[in-house]
């Protein structure tokens, strides 16, 4: 399959934008900060797209990519939409890849400054050194993906990257969960293992850890420093696979400053108003959906009331 795939040239409609603005201003918000999206250097975007278009074995259904644009269409969507802060979640899948990945999310945020300045890593003998730079040049935010890079995140040599961002408490969002379909090491029981070594770790627990989705919960609430965003959980898309409890949104009612808004724009294969309308459509009340949709992202990312 040729990974150059055909594009759009604009991804949304004015009527869309509309919708997605008017949910936040309903709410007297200034915006939305919306934790994870991706942007990624070309070649590896293409790839991903590929992926998902062939239904690959960690896709294993059709999975079209609503919002396939070039980059500056991308960014423009966002902006329309009025998000006031997104993320270029990079992640690699082999030695000798992080850093690169990092350098080149380095120069997006600099460009972009309502993106908020991504790096990832993987378990080799160089992770320590450039995490330490990483964090040193200004990261605001790190990803794993545990299913993707299959790799366990007790590894040892991941200690010295574990061992700093407790230490500097830069939120990590990590793909532990076990969907869509389950990895050698996903699943809460090896996160569980990870924050009993380091209790303070921020970490973000990427769609709501589904499906485990009530077992990350539990950590969520155990430990005071690990977040769940919100990225496809309630979707329709993720109910026929994941359903979720109504024991989960019973728990979630008590549990509004722990959740993240997060949406995986633009790899969905749905609207990004299906994103947020499921989150209004649990009915959990105005100020609960301020924090999820964006006090909690504010807070835990330092940002201000408006935009600048």
């Amino acid at each position: 399959m040729n990974s150059a795939v055909p594009e759009t040239p604009v991804p949304f409609s004015s009527h869309e934008a509309d919708r997605v603005r008017a949910v936040w201003q309903d709410l007297d918000l200034p915006g939305i900060v919306d934790v994870h999206t991706h942007f990624m250097p070309r070649p590896v975007m293409d790839k991903v797209w590929a992926y998902f278009d062939s239904a690959g074995p960690l896709v294993g259904r059709e999975w079209p990519i609503t919002y396939r644009a070039d980059e500056d269409v991308r960014v423009s969507t966002l902006r329309e939409f009025g998000i006031r802060a997104y993320s270029s979640l990079v992640y690699p899948h082999k030695p000798d890849m992080a850093e690169w990945l990092n350098g080149w999310a380095n120069d997006f945020a600099a460009n972009h400054e309502d993106c908020l300045h991504t790096a990832t890593f993987y378990p080799e003998e160089s992770a320590t050194a450039y995490v330490s730079r990483a964090i040193q040049a200004g990261t605001r935010v790190f990803k794993s993906h545990i299913q993707v890079g299959d790799y366990s995140p007790m590894d040892s040599l991941l200690d010295g990257v574990w061992s700093q961002i407790a230490d500097s408490q830069v939120p990590v969002i990590i793909h532990c969960g076990s969907g869509p379909a389950p990895g050698r090491y996903t699943g809460p029981e090896p996160i569980r293992a990870l924050l009993h070594r380091f209790p303070s770790l921020p970490l973000i627990i990427a769609h709501m850890g589904m499906p485990e989705y009530e077992p990350f919960l539990d950590l969520a609430q155990e430990y005071p420093n690990v977040h769940l965003d919100t990225t496809m959980a309630f979707t329709d898309f993720a109910e026929e696979l994941a359903p979720s409890s109504a024991e989960l949104r019973a728990r979630l009612a008590d549990a509004g400053d722990k959740v993240l808004f997060g949406s995986d724009f633009p790899n969905i294969p749905y609207g990004y108003t299906h994103a947020l309308e499921v989150i209004t459509g649990l009915d959990m009340g105005d100020d609960w959906l301020r924090n999820v949709f964006y006090r909690n992202g504010a807070r835990l990312f330092g940002l201000g009331q408006t935009r600048e």
